[in-house]
């Protein structure tokens, strides 16, 4: 993946660099703020900042628009997302947001979780609308705004004859597409880490941090459009270069969601042979969170199916052989391996699988379940105060 992120940069730096020589060589290049060049760096900064805050940036970029839209006319050809019925309730919503996080510092993290689950939701929903809906006209908007529309822009470029509107959509529109999408997975990311940390300070902590990034590449455009577009590229390729493990983490946290907020424990029963999970941490080649399937072939041995981005083709991973037992924690419960009084983790269990964690025993010939997490801390806490503790159940 690293290999190919050189033409990934070169592609959108090309693009970049073609267009600015279009806008400089007109007279007043300096100061047409309506050139080629600094509008291709001006989306891409806009883009960038979207792509990690996608109801803020669509709800701010469709105000802004609304309010310079200053006659009738004008106002009747602005896109949906700047209509009040948009961008009003969607910054509503980010300002309670908001406020949620401000005082969700001062809350347990047990309280502050199903709010979490709330905004990761709307989180994934806002950003998948963006990709489809959001950025193609963004780009669009990009090239119609060009004044001269007849060709005048690129006519210092020798390209007067030729109309290359529909060269610049096919070139642009699909760069700026992937370039926010590499973008919001690492911000979807995230927003998965702040649901499964147990910490509000760590959840104010990310939140301070990704929107500093937002704000970082808003102030780098206003400064100087190159600027920005410069520090757009840099968040972009270092979005790129993760974008594995942040696919990995939004699908963790896509199944976690939905199996908490549709209570699938309640109607899900282990299958006698094979069960999906995921990886808890990288075995051989296999990165931790991948996504697969558990299951012993006929020596015995445990055996994790996966397909590397839930679409390339399959892979087998042969566990080590040892010892497993089932840990039972508050909110998901895990399978952890046995090397002497070493416990590491293994595999990650879906919340479909809570008070299930028996059946798997059964299934798997693990040793037992035990207590881990939140759920162990609570049993020692128990134990201090004399209280009973439940004794391991065995295979």
């Amino acid at each position: 993946m690293k290999k190919a992120l050189f033409p990934l940069v070169a592609l959108v730096l090309g693009i970049s660099l073609v267009a600015a020589r279009a806008g400089a060589a007109n007279a007043p290049a300096s100061t047409d703020k309506n050139s080629p060049g600094q509008q291709v760096a001006q989306t891409l900064s806009l883009i960038t900042g979207v792509a990690i805050s996608p109801l803020m940036g669509v709800g701010v970029v469709g105000a802004w628009q609304y309010f310079h839209a200053h006659t009738p006319e004008q106002k009747a050809k602005l896109p949906w997302f700047a209509h009040p019925l948009f961008w009003g309730p969607a910054l509503l919503l980010v300002l309670m947001c908001f406020v949620k996080d401000s005082a969700g510092v001062a809350l347990p993290a047990v309280l502050k979780k199903p709010f979490d689950v709330a905004e990761t939701i709307e989180h994934k929903i806002s950003g998948l609308v963006a990709t489809g809906a959001f950025v193609p006209i963004a780009a669009a908007i990009f090239h119609s705004s060009n004044s001269g529309g007849d060709g005048a822009a690129w006519s210092a470029a020798g390209l007067a004859a030729i109309n290359l509107a529909w060269l610049y959509n096919a070139l642009m529109v699909p760069v700026m597409m992937v370039a926010f999408f590499i973008v919001f997975l690492a911000s979807n990311a995230i927003n998965i880490l702040i649901l499964l940390s147990p910490f509000t300070a760590l959840d104010a902590a990310l939140k301070v941090f990704r929107t500093s990034i937002i704000a970082s590449i808003a102030v780098s455009s206003w400064a100087n459009p190159w600027l920005g577009a410069a520090w757009a590229l840099i968040v972009i390729a270092f979005c790129y270069l993760i974008a594995g493990w942040s696919f990995r983490l939004s699908h963790f946290g896509l199944v976690f969601v939905w199996d908490f907020v549709t209570r699938r424990c309640n109607r899900f029963a282990p299958d006698p042979a094979v069960n999906k999970m995921f990886l808890g941490r990288k075995i051989d080649k296999a990165p931790a969170r991948s996504y697969g399937r558990l299951s012993r072939h006929e020596k015995g041995r445990l055996v994790f199916h996966y397909h590397p981005w839930l679409v390339l083709p399959p892979r087998t991973l042969v566990l080590p052989e040892s010892r497993y037992f089932v840990g039972h924690g508050a909110f998901f419960s895990e399978i952890f391996q046995l090397e002497g009084d070493t416990e590491r983790l293994a595999l990650l269990l879906p919340p479909r699988y809570r008070s299930h964690e028996q059946k798997l025993v059964t299934i798997y010939g693990f040793v037992d379940v035990r207590p881990t997490g939140l759920r162990a801390a609570w049993q020692w806490l128990k134990s201090l105060a004399g209280g009973k503790t439940p004794a391991a159940s065995g295979a």
